[in-house]
């Protein structure tokens, strides 16, 4: 039996289900083929259920650092990190359920299996071997934990990120190599539950991919709450031993060898796509180095009727900005007015790490925009400057604005500090109406908010902040 559509799209995640969402509200008839679970990486395994473990991580270090700030005092204190996972994997759940409505309430049917492409516009799904065709494909498998050499994972003493997530206790000593967004948060969450961290990286600091300011002000923290922080360390391989693993690595400056035991190790040095078996080179989809999909502004690859979103182009693998390709991907399809993505848009999209403290960004760095040519004017206010966050008890951190001296266009913004992945899109909204850090200045912020910083930054790229 053959079924058809207009729209299929392979891959249920957050790229996936949007475009079919997205696809069914423009009058398509729309279909989604999903291998393991609606909601994708990111609500299953990623983005939601790490954000629960980071609340429960953030609470308990406001408990046991700053209780006495705040006037607490406690006997016989304990925190159970079974019960963080099982309230993770609930809001998890939840969210997921959510999805699967979605797909009803927009008539999209769900198949659940494995997609294989026969054609241009035919696919089979296994098990089974059922043949569904459409007029037209998008492609959204995501991607998945890399691995190298020495430093395969097991599932049990040495991880990826989806086994870490499951972990049901923390473990006494977690060896965590790479400090993206994906190690830095599991390390503050099993250093808050007591776990010893040891975070390795092999490049020059934290964060590599962020700002240098803002690197080195997380690695000053992370190393003041007790976490062994080894930057320009090349982990060469990962033994097993009786009790736990054996990190063997080699300092990049010295070349001394250096060797860290530990009950466990999560390997988080970056993913690789979901293309294998895809049947990518039958209809001759091009791909480009690391596997990822070639695709244009508009999400087409080289199969004019065959787009691909999210992680398996490797544009720029967070979960926002697959639904983003999503909707592009489908109101081309529908032929609805659109706007393509151009590598100045992947560039201006928001950027987050939910550790504490929180680090957001969007666009260049200081050192990227001088690389350029640009002559930079930069506007920085620290939060022990403003109200709510001394109120809040947290006071680490600073808003930085990087904007061009000439026209006062926003080059970058480079946040540190409380909650400042909630700041961040005041300033993706400025840019994408071509706002300068002067229109944001000017904007009347309610006093006392976290959100006065955004406009004391602004106002000190001109030199003028009222409150420093």
């Amino acid at each position: 039996m053959t079924s058809q559509f207009d729209v299929l799209v392979i891959g249920g995640g957050p790229g996936g289900y949007v475009a079919a969402i997205r696809a069914a509200q423009l009058g398509l008839k729309a279909a989604v083929v999903e291998r393991e679970a609606l909601g994708g990486v990111c609500l299953n395994w990623g983005c939601i259920p790490s954000k629960a473990l980071l609340r429960n991580a953030e609470l308990l270090h406001i408990i046991q650092e700053q209780g006495k700030d705040f006037g607490f005092s406690f006997d016989n204190f304990s925190a159970d990190f079974k019960k963080a996972y099982q309230r993770s994997r609930q809001v998890s759940q939840r969210l997921v359920k959510g999805i699967g409505f979605l797909m009803r309430k927009n008539n999209i049917q769900v198949f659940e299996g494995t997609a294989r492409l026969t054609s241009p516009t035919t696919v089979v799904v296994e098990p089974g071997g059922q043949t569904v065709e459409a007029r037209h494909i998008v492609l959204a498998t995501g991607a998945r934990n890399r691995t190298f050499p020495g430093m395969e994972t097991d599932g049990e003493r040495i991880l990826g990120y989806r086994e870490a997530i499951v972990l049901q206790e923390s473990p006494k000593s977690f060896v965590i190599i790479g400090t993206g967004a994906i190690g830095t948060e599991f390390a503050y969450v099993h250093n808050a539950y007591g776990s010893k961290v040891t975070l390795v990286e092999m490049l020059p600091r934290m964060l590599p991919l962020e700002d240098e300011e803002v690197s080195q002000e997380l690695e000053k923290v992370y190393v003041k709450m007790g976490i062994d922080v080894r930057t320009n360390t090349r982990v060469e391989r990962i033994e097993r031993t009786a009790d736990g693993v054996r990190v063997h690595a080699k300092n990049e400056a010295t070349g001394e060898a250096v060797v860290f035991d530990a009950e466990k190790a999560l390997v988080a040095v970056g993913v690789q796509p979901n293309v294998e078996d895809l049947g990518l080179e039958a209809v001759g989809v091009r791909q480009r180095k690391g596997g990822f999909i070639e695709i244009d502004e508009f999400m087409r690859t080289s199969v004019p009727n065959i787009y691909a979103i999210g992680d398996v182009t490797g544009k720029l693998m967070l979960a926002h900005v697959a639904s983003a390709m999503g909707m592009v991907a489908a109101e081309h399809i529908a032929g609805h007015e659109t706007q393509g993505l151009t590598d100045d848009d992947y560039l201006f999209m928001p950027r987050c790490t939910y550790c504490q403290p929180q680090v957001a960004s969007m666009g260049l760095t200081e050192r990227q925009a001088k690389e350029r040519g640009y002559e930079v004017k930069v506007g920085r206010f620290p939060f022990q400057a403003n109200g709510k966050a001394l109120g809040l008890n947290e006071r680490t951190g600073w808003v930085k604005v990087i904007s061009d001296a000439r026209y006062g266009e926003i080059l970058g913004v480079h946040m540190i500090g409380p909650e400042v992945t909630e700041l961040l899109p005041e300033f993706v909204l400025a840019r994408n109406n071509e706002l300068t850090a002067h229109e944001i200045a000017r904007s009347v912020h309610a006093h006392p908010t976290l959100s006065e910083a955004l406009m004391e930054a602004a106002h000190a790229v001109e030199g003028a902040a009222i409150h420093i």
